[in-house]
């Protein structure tokens, strides 16, 4: 005896995906709109998460139903549920799909010319005449301020961490940080 509100389901037994599916291998338009209407927002479903794009997703969609139309004749319900191998040509067609597009980035990558930057010599020049001045200005800092700002600047430590680094306390660090920036300001400054 069953369980009130509980129905029997047998286990074997076709489907009405797999009912559809016979009646589109015979050519039924009817059944072919029927499966659509069954299974065209799960395959969407499914195409969306592979290709992430809607629009494209939508194209996949209507190249999976395209080939359902077209192969249903080879469906065998032997081998598993109608809406398996529907939704298994789906995963495919989605897969081409961002197999394709990424072999068209590459392609048009490939295609595009090299930018030809004519400002490169003299953009090189400045880039020298900057990194000198730097280097320069780096030079009149005071050991402390010096390790201080490499350390925060080119290395990413925080004040706490570069004093502990440096063995200071953090009011000092920051201080002598302070007074560094500034001493580099002013240097660039004058050396433009």
């Amino acid at each position: 005896m069953s369980e009130p509100g509980l129905r029997l389901v047998p286990a074997s037994g076709p489907s009405d995906v797999d009912l559809l599916l016979g009646r589109v291998a015979r050519g039924d338009a009817q059944a072919f709109e029927a499966l659509y209407d069954e299974l065209s927002s799960v395959v969407f479903g499914l195409a969306r998460r592979v290709v992430r794009d809607p629009a494209r997703a939508e194209d996949v969609t209507q190249e999976v139903f395209l080939e359902v139309w077209r192969k249903a004749a080879r469906f065998d319900r032997s081998l598993g549920k109608a809406n398996t191998w529907v939704l298994t040509i789906a995963h495919r067609r989605a897969v081409d799909a961002v197999r394709r597009s990424e072999s068209q980035k590459r392609q048009d990558h490939r295609a595009a010319p090299d930018e030809v930057n004519h400002d490169e010599p003299a953009d090189m020049l400045i880039q020298s005449e900057e990194h000198g001045a730097v280097r320069e200005c780096m030079d009149t800092l005071t050991d402390l301020q010096l390790e201080s700002v490499r350390l925060a600047y080119f290395n990413g430590y925080t004040y706490n961490e570069v004093a502990t680094l440096l063995d200071k306390p953090l009011p000092t660090i920051k201080t002598r940080m302070r007074d560094g920036l500034i001493r580099l300001r002013d240097c660039l400054e004058g050396h433009r």
